[in-house]
């Protein structure tokens, strides 16, 4: 996940995990004619970085993802876990052969779906799917099967827009969009994206939950301002905690498992407690403030890929006394010497890593997602923006040219470099891809998979902010993540409710 450009030790998984190195080989004494952030960032340059963060011991047949653990035969998939062959996709669990799928749970040979819980053989799905099966373009739908451009429905069978129909009827209208081929795919998509605005969405999901407010929030209570987390208690300003249980955490941003008592914190989790201003930080590890990439523990402060450490500062270990006092003399010392950055910014105990310590571009990251900024706007801040790569391949079919449809395609288009439709970069239609393709009747990619995450990417980030809409039934004043262009017409959560639940 770090560029060449980043100028940092890097360790691919196996070795970072082995025993060939030792933490504590780049351990140094605390300087206090110094600042704290500027000694810890020298620390950051030195120690190994975790290149990949993938459990590989538990992770078959899957090279290429990120923050991810026991896949099975996975292609290009991030922040998931317990899958098997599933490619494309980000934030996809305990689910088999689903493809350019995000946010997706327990499912079985789905596409192109997002927030999807539970359900089967579905296609081009949106909003908040559950228990569904066989179905196309399905909006806020639970317990349907064989339905098609759909939306706010519950328990329905072989329906179109809404409206029943025979089975032979049904599959008659299947029929006509083509689905196999993209053109087909592809007109479905919008014909049901106009259909959808017609129909108020739901305005808010919160099921199972009380007490709370934000987006996307699943079995929770006592959580303020929290987006796409599940199993959270008294939490609050939380993103994308789905690994239950979470409790007491505030400021904390990935990935939860068993988490409590967090503070701004981000890819921060399973069986920890007591994490402060970390990163990439968790895993059986209790009282870590300020570190990167440490790992299991006891007492981790100012400290860098620190695995199993006990009473650990800069690397360095501590009797437990040592340590108490140590950290006690250090953050005085931050208060009293604080670190000033290249904005005139001062950091002082309490407030997070400065902005231009970040191993990781802006452009690349999801801030850039959120706020986006200019070259001029990221380097005056003290980030930096990676440039595109150079390209050393010729594509050597255009995505026009590919044929309309995957059904009679033999395995040959495996060998070629598909030149996207959207970024002009070349990319391959892989095996399992093909093989699903033709299964399940679906068209080829003509954009390349990370064109193809980055639209669902997109409206994630709108999903995770909240506007002010007045209610079209009763007039009150409500927040929903859907805009007046995404949905015309809203209903508040009560009004909605009594039409639709």
């Amino acid at each position: 996940m770090y560029p060449k450009e980043a100028p940092y030790k890097v360790y691919c998984p196996p070795c970072f995990w082995s025993d060939k190195w030792d933490w504590r080989d780049y351990g140094r004494d605390y300087d206090f004619s110094r600042p704290f952030f500027e000694q810890w960032n020298e620390l950051l340059h030195k120690a190994p970085l975790l290149g990949l963060s993938i459990n590989s011991t538990t992770t078959v047949g899957s090279p290429y993802n990120n923050h991810s653990a026991d896949l099975k035969n996975c292609y290009l998939t991030f922040d998931s876990d317990f899958s098997e062959e599933c490619a494309y996709a980000v934030l996809i669990t305990r689910s088999r052969g689903c493809f350019d799928c995000s946010m997706t749970m327990d499912c079985e040979s789905c596409f192109d779906c997002m927030n999807l819980f539970k359900s089967s053989r579905c296609a081009g799905t949106r909003g908040n799917i559950r228990f569904c099966m066989d179905s196309f373009f399905l909006r806020d739908c639970d317990n349907c099967a064989d339905c098609f451009m759909c939306a706010n429905l519950k328990n329905a069978k072989y329906n179109f827009k809404n409206q029943p129909m025979t089975k032979e009827a049904y599959e008659a209208k299947i029929a006509e969009y083509t689905l196999h081929t993209r053109s087909g795919y592809e007109r479905a998509k919008r014909e049901a994206e106009e259909f959808w605005k017609t129909l108020p969405p739901k305005p808010a999901y919160d099921t199972m939950s009380q007490n709370v407010t934000g987006s996307y929030i699943f079995n929770s209570k006592n959580c303020k301002e929290c987006y796409d987390v599940t199993d959270c208690e008294n939490c609050r300003y939380c993103m994308s905690m789905y690994r239950k249980p979470q409790k007491d955490c505030w400021d904390v941003s990935g990935f939860g498992y068993n988490l409590s008592d967090a503070y701004e914190a981000g890819v921060t989790g399973e069986f920890s407690s007591n994490i402060r201003f970390c990163q990439e930080t968790g895993l059986n590890l209790i009282d870590a403030e300020y570190c990167k990439n440490c790992l299991g523990g006891i007492g981790h402060f100012g400290s860098c890929s620190v695995k199993k450490g006990e009473y650990v500062i800069f690397n360095k270990q501590y009797t437990k006394e040592e340590y108490t006092e140590k950290r006690k003399k250090i953050i005085e010392h931050m208060d009293q010497m604080p670190y000033t950055d290249k904005k005139g910014n001062i950091y002082k105990y309490g407030e997070f890593f400065p902005l231009e310590f970040a191993p990781f571009p802006y452009n690349i990251t999801f801030a850039n997602l959120f706020y986006p900024k200019s070259q001029e706007e990221i380097e005056s801040q003290g980030s930096w923006l990676l440039k595109d790569e150079e390209r050393k391949y010729a594509p050597t079919m255009k995505s026009g040219d590919l044929p309309k449809s995957a059904k009679h395609v033999d395995e040959s288009i495996l060998k070629e470099t598909v030149e996207c439709e959207k970024c002009s970069k070349g990319f391959k239609i892989i095996e399992m891809e093909l093989r699903f393709l033709k299964k399940e009747g679906l068209p080829l990619p003509q954009e390349c998979p990370f064109c193809r995450m980055h639209e669902k990417l997109t409206l994630w980030v709108d999903n995770m902010t909240l506007k002010g809409r007045i209610c079209d039934k009763c007039g009150v004043e409500f927040k929903t993540h859907y805009s007046k262009e995404r949905a015309p017409k809203i209903f508040c959560k009560a009004c909605y409710n009594k039409e639709y639940l």
